[in-house]
């Protein structure tokens, strides 16, 4: 039995809702879903890759249509517990952390955020399926019981369909116990697409105040669109500029602008050291030469998320005069 019994309560309920297509395993409190394939159904063909715009909107469509709206952007700049927004569940706080019954956002939120903990190879390069700054698609959402958390997983199930996923590549697998973290306790189900992660579902409740759940639904826009087109995963991050530069330069100057966007500053500390950290992966010769084509084309792709900020030119002015002067490598 779990602290209070929800995780035991969640698999069970796991067990009776989901529909006759999904085989529910529940095994020393580790739980498995896996959809049932014909025996005669074919691997689906790969598809006409998808704009991340398009993959956004299909999600926003279906979900609007179940009652689940679209949220404004978090802004960038965080300052409680990490200093850049790192989830879309971080519009949560005040219901999860604080016992208020007030949250900053909710509902279908395609959230950019900053992490520096993208896996990576032996020679430091990020793997495939990592970046530093990426879209956390996420329906975060205060409910009232375990039975509403079930309801938006099947319906986020139903959202990455829409996308062009379907259920029959997806596994949902995780352990019924429950995990403590501060003021904040949940318990998280992972979902693979063909052995892959792609996403997770996370029950969560105010520790002190049971009766304050949460659900915190999220996946990869990036991920998502990997795995709809079956491109490679520069391609699918990047577009055709996968072709002509390095992935990890892409990543840096995608999150450089991103920050810049958000009207972040170089800096020795805070989020300003986090533009500075990224920046160290530019090379000088190419800074001054100019990145205002590198710059232009991922502040396209910041906006179509709906970021705003200063236009092109001001970013790469930004950008480059901070490789130039050299002040990542003067930070370590």
């Amino acid at each position: 039995m779990t602290e209070d019994g929800r995780g035991d309560q969640l698999a069970a309920m796991l067990r009776r809702r989901m529909s006759p297509g999904w085989q529910v395993d529940l095994d020393s409190g580790v739980v498995r879903l896996c959809y049932r394939r014909p025996p005669h159904a074919a691997p689906a063909a790969p598809r006409r890759p998808r704009s991340s715009t398009d993959l956004v909107g299909a999600m926003a469509r279906y979900l609007g249509r179940r009652g689940v709206p679209r949220a404004p952007l978090l802004p960038i700049r965080w300052g409680r517990d990490t200093d850049l927004t790192i989830s879309a569940v971080q519009g949560l706080d005040p219901w999860l952390k604080d016992g208020r019954r007030l949250v900053w956002r909710e509902g279908f939120l395609p959230q950019p955020v900053v992490r520096f903990t993208g896996e990576r190879t032996l020679d430091g390069r990020l793997k495939d399926g990592y970046l530093t700054a990426f879209v956390n698609l996420s329906c975060i959402s205060r409910i009232d019981s375990v039975d509403r958390h079930l309801d938006l997983l099947d319906t986020w199930i139903g959202a990455l369909s829409a996308a062009g996923l379907h259920a029959s590549r997806l596994t949902i697998t995780g352990s019924t116990q429950v995990w403590r973290r501060g003021p904040v306790s949940g318990v998280t189900l992972l979902i693979d697409c063909d052995g892959v992660g792609l996403a997770d579902a996370v029950l969560l409740r105010h520790t002190t105040n049971p009766a304050m759940l949460a659900s915190d639904l999220g996946s990869g826009l990036e991920r998502l669109r990997w795995l709809t087109s079956r491109l490679p995963w520069p391609t699918a991050a990047f577009g055709d500029q996968a072709d002509r530069w390095d992935v990890d330069l892409l990543d840096a100057v995608r999150t450089a602008t991103l920050l810049a966007m958000a009207g972040i500053q170089p800096a020795a500390s805070g989020p300003g050291q986090a533009l500075r950290r990224v920046l160290r992966r530019v090379p000088p010769r190419l800074a001054e030469a100019g990145l205002g084509r590198l710059v232009r084309s991922q502040r396209g792709y910041w906006a179509d998320i709906g970021m705003t900020g200063p236009d092109w030119p001001q970013l790469a002015d930004t950008i480059e005069h901070e490789v130039l002067s050299g002040g990542g490598s003067r930070q370590g």
